[in-house]
């Protein structure tokens, strides 16, 4: 079973040479080949999901050179499980991209871009959770950001050059501070391998040990998205074309927390950082909602959950005990599938009345009963509303936090409150404007792909204090059928947390001790 750790890095780059070779002409084959090497990685992730939680972590030295010089990749239960989440997700949107027919869109250019840059991004993605030290760590986040941009700017359009452009100088900068990190790291230690730095972390002198945990853990931070090195996700993710949105936001900030669980765990044990990491998981989970709660684009105030929601997951790093570290593991695995749904389904809410400004929407619940459900059910999920995941993940934090008993952990119990209690109102009052209100959007049964606005006289105010409101007139109100299949099968998926919530819970709990006690995962690496 060893042997097929790396399939999930190799199978996805040997398919994009074979996707850059067959060139733009022939698109169907395009999508034979991605659809059928994403199912063949999920496949293998669950093999190694299995197999990792059944006999322990399982170690692949390519080459067959082991540390320090060798590269080594690492399923342990935390890595498959992270591997298995996100095969499932990078495939359902990958359908769902092909429903909106981005890949073809691109008649004017030399190469049909978009799937072999998503194949090369699920690449980069299965390598930042299989690294087993600090370079290929670094390596997995720069095939990442390598293939981000290019899906970020696909369509070349003002804003996303521009944001793709922001997003590029920050993970530039990031970059820099991560070989910093790296290289403080290795001139002490004299290893960047994982295992190894778990058993020399502790011989070195508390300030060197400080100064890499505090370069790390600010890199991971801003890959995550945490506050105060989340300003630039907001006017970053929300130009990008639905799909693109959509697997950023359920992924990318994820690879960010995966990383932060990992190195403080296996690398700084100890939870010395407790109150620097409650402090920001507080900061994410407050600010980032009072952000959501101010937003009228649904786009933008997805994005700014999505920052409060990260908050959650610090949280139970923070706490750094066995429930604490569990209730993250579910938290992470069910918010990289109900915050890409929710992306999912406000693409669909554009595509069909070409706008996500919640107040140029309306009465979608009557006009589009099949969107309203798909959007209301992880909404009610992200919110936490009993028996869904959400509120199955927030319940194991917060058992966490009072189990802690410390004065920081009921200050996080109180923030994760007050955080859900708002991300209710905020998903109510998306229903409430874009679903449930009277239509303020006007359809008419014609082809075509038209959008028009107009002044409504009768919307005016009598004593002339106000201007019409607008009205939107779509002349066309047709969703590719499998766009909203792929949706379904998003929520589904989160469905299936809740169905699975005892095996989840249960994996996440072996996950914790495994990371908590690091001996399974060293002697798995440099053997007994």
């Amino acid at each position: 079973m060893n042997a097929l750790v790396p399939l999930p890095v190799v199978m996805p780059l040997t398919v994009c040479g074979l996707s850059l070779f067959i060139g733009p002409r022939l698109r169907w084959l395009h999508r034979v080949i991605t659809v059928g090497v994403l199912a063949g990685v999920l496949a293998v992730d669950l093999v190694l999901l299995v197999e990792s939680d059944r006999t322990g972590p399982l170690v692949v030295h390519l080459g067959d050179f082991g540390p320090p010089l060798g590269v080594t990749l690492v399923a342990d239960r935390l890595a498959a499980l992270m591997l298995t989440v996100s095969g499932a997700v990078t495939l359902i949107v990958l359908v769902y991209a092909m429903g909106q027919d981005m890949a073809d869109r691109e008649e004017n250019a030399p190469l049909a871009v978009f799937h072999p840059a998503y194949l090369v991004l699920v690449s980069g993605v299965s390598l930042t959770f299989l690294a087993g030290d600090l370079v290929n760590l670094y390596v997995g986040f720069e095939i990442m950001l390598m293939a981000s941009f290019v899906l970020l700017t696909v369509g070349a359009t003002e804003p996303r050059i521009r944001a793709g452009s922001t997003y590029v100088v920050v993970s530039l900068v990031s970059s820099l501070v991560f070989l910093a990190g790296v290289a403080v790291t290795y001139a002490a230690a004299g290893t960047v391998n994982f295992a190894q730095l778990a058993v020399r972390m502790p011989e070195l002198p508390l300030g060197v040990r400080t100064m890499a945990e505090v370069l790390l853990l600010t890199v991971f931070g801003v890959k995550a998205a945490a506050f105060p090195v989340a300003a630039w996700l907001p006017d970053s993710y929300p130009t990008a074309p639905a799909p693109v949105t959509a697997v950023f936001a359920g992924l990318l900030t994820k690879v960010g927390v995966y990383s932060m669980i990992r190195a403080e765990t296996l690398l700084f044990p100890g939870n010395r950082l407790s109150a620097v990491l409650m402090a920001v998981a507080f900061a994410s989970m407050v600010i980032g909602i009072i952000g959501a709660v101010a937003q009228t684009d649904l786009k933008r105030l997805l994005s700014f959950t999505l920052v409060s929601h990260i908050g959650f997951m610090l949280f139970g790093l923070a706490l750094g005990s066995r429930g604490g570290i569990g209730g993250a593991v579910v938290y992470t695995a069910h918010h990289i599938t109900v915050q890409t749904t929710l992306f999912l389904a406000a693409g669909l809410l554009e595509k069909r009345y070409g706008t996500t400004e919640l107040t140029r929407l309306g009465g979608t619940a009557r006009t589009a009963p099949l969107l309203a459900a798909l959007w209301f059910v992880p909404a009610m999920n992200l919110a936490g509303i009993p028996p869904l995941s959400g509120f199955i993940g927030k319940l194991g934090l917060m058992r966490a936090g009072a189990a802690d008993g410390g004065a920081w952990a009921y200050v996080l119990l109180a923030g994760a409150a007050v955080t859900s209690l708002l991300t209710l109102y905020v998903m109510v009052k998306v229903w409430n404007l874009a679903f449930w209100r009277g239509p303020a959007v006007t359809e008419l049964p014609l082809e075509g792909d038209v959008l028009e606005e107009s002044d409504d006289p009768d919307s005016a105010p009598e004593d002339g204090s106000g201007p019409a409101t607008k009205t939107v007139v779509r002349t066309t109100a047709r969703i590719p059928r499998v766009m909203t299949v792929a949706t379904a099968a998003a929520v589904a998926l989160g469905l299936a947390y809740t169905v699975l919530a005892t095996p989840l819970t249960g994996l996440a709990d072996r996950s914790a001790a495994e990371l908590l006690a690091r001996t399974p995962y060293v002697k798995a690496v440099l053997g007994p």
